[in-house]
Parts: C-alpha cells; sequence; structure tokens
C-alpha cells in the first residue's frame, strides 16, 4: 500500500478533486460492482511511488471505478470488513440493512 505521506499531495490536490467528482457524478454515485451508493472513487490500477505522478494512471478516467466502502473493502482486503446486515451510507456511516 502507497504511504500516506505520499499520497497526501495527491489526493488533497485540486486536479484530483476536480477527476474525482466529475467521474463520481459520471457515475451518478452508484456502485459500478453492486449498484448501490457509491462513496469511493477507486483507482484499478494501484496507485504507486512510481506511478503517482503520471496523470494517464492518477487522473484517467478509464483508471477509475465508482464503488460503495463494501465493495473498496472487499477489493483491498478480501472480503467485507463490517457484519452481514450491516452497510455504509453515502455518508460513510453504518447503517442496518432492512
Amino acid at each position: 500500500m502507497l504511504d500516506r505521506e505520499i499520497s497526501k499531495p495527491f489526493y488533497n490536490s485540486i486536479e484530483w478533486k476536480k477527476c474525482r467528482e466529475g467521474y463520481m457524478n459520471s457515475q451518478n454515485y452508484i456502485c459500478e460492482r453492486c449498484r448501490s451508493v457509491a462513496t469511493v472513487c477507486h483507482h484499478k490500477e494501484h496507485i504507486t511511488e512510481a506511478n503517482i505522478n503520471n496523470p494517464n494512471i492518477t487522473l484517467s478516467w478509464d483508471n477509475l471505478e465508482a464503488v460503495c466502502h463494501t465493495c473498496h473493502n472487499q477489493e483491498h482486503f478480501g472480503s467485507s470488513v463490517i457484519r452481514e446486515g450491516l452497510l455504509f451510507d453515502e455518508k460513510g456511516n453504518l447503517k442496518k440493512v432492512f
């Protein structure tokens, strides 16, 4: 995983914030995997020290995916980090599934 000290300036940049907002709006904030509310703009090719300054990786819509917290956690950790019957809402708050 990329060190936060290296990635922090990128994720706080105006370029990323505009790119992220534009992409998430284009997907209507719908998770591209499960169709729930997307809260994460995920890089399909993960950002590394070697590519963090490459806009073809970091800012290309072809490398982005709108995902919910659950799908993002499954991508990175191999399973959901929340208990069955719970999910994160659009603000990142944990709530029960009815």
